[in-house]
């Protein structure tokens, strides 16, 4: 298996010996971390990754979750880090949960954030699609990107979001610094089960989900134990998907939990007739 040697970011006062390694989720990248580690590193020493086909990281024609987990690997070893607190948002969850059941003794605890291990119908083929159509090169601003992509996305800050994986040309206009093709022919096994059935991480592992989101249910919860035996749920409230961007401060209080072995703070659960 071909590992891609991926590019990072750092946050912290010992570059190279991370203490915690945050994995972004599909169409993401290692800024969208930025502001959760600036805060995190007042307190250890962070990096962020950009998986392959994203950032700036190389693009590559494999796009399946035991080729992402040893992408991670490689970089651990090229950093020479024996043992992390791996954090992992939406996709970057399942290549968290894929490394923790498979390589357990890499990992000194585990975060999900947003994403259970279950199958997911599939999605984002409309955005992808609207993404493969865009005119980019002609784009002067990336407003007039998000202008373009009001008629297929609604959600304005989707829209920002998915811009944000414009690059200016030298020539003028954009490019997309993701794969569209790789990653849109690998949405369905990126929607799969991660772990396998049979599968188990006995250490230390944090679930975060969003109050508003609908993407870890109720009902996950008994097979997210079943992976996981020492789990602790936490749902936190008036976040959506991207509970890192809509509670930045409470994520990373919660976060220190685990990773500086606290005593977890309390979150009280959203009421659920709401």
């Amino acid at each position: 298996m071909d590992i891609v040697e991926l590019q990072h970011r750092y946050w912290g006062e010992t570059p190279g010996k991370a203490d915690v390694l945050l994995l972004h989720g599909l169409l993401g990248s290692s800024r969208n971390w930025q502001g959760v580690g600036n805060k995190l590193s007042r307190h250890c020493n962070v990096a962020a990754l950009d998986q392959r086909n994203h950032g700036t990281s190389p693009h590559h024609t494999s796009m399946t979750y035991p080729s992402l987990a040893m992408d991670v690997i490689g970089w651990l070893d090229k950093m020479e880090i024996e043992k992390i607190h791996l954090v992992g948002h939406s996709m970057g969850g399942k290549v968290g949960m894929y490394l923790a059941c498979r390589y357990p003794q890499r990992i000194s605890s585990l975060t999900v954030v947003d994403i259970a291990p279950r199958a997911y119908p599939p999605r984002w083929e409309k955005e992808f699609a609207a993404m493969q159509r865009m005119p980019v090169q002609h784009f002067s601003r990336r407003s007039e990107a998000e202008e373009w992509l009001a008629q297929d996305v609604h959600d304005w800050a989707f829209r920002k979001f998915l811009v944000s994986n414009l690059e200016r040309e030298d020539s003028g206009g954009f490019r997309w610094m993701v794969n569209l093709d790789i990653l849109q022919a690998a949405l369905p096994n990126l929607f799969n089960q991660v772990p396998d059935d049979g599968q188990q991480y006995t250490g230390p592992v944090l679930y975060m989900r969003g109050e508003h989101s609908r993407f870890v249910a109720d009902s996950d919860f008994s097979m997210i134990r079943g992976f996981f035996p020492k789990v602790q749920l936490k749902t936190i409230p008036d976040a959506g998907h991207n509970v890192h961007f809509d509670q930045a401060e409470l994520f990373v209080q919660s976060l220190l939990g685990i990773v500086l072995s606290r005593d977890p703070i309390s979150i009280p659960r959203p009421d659920s007739s709401k």
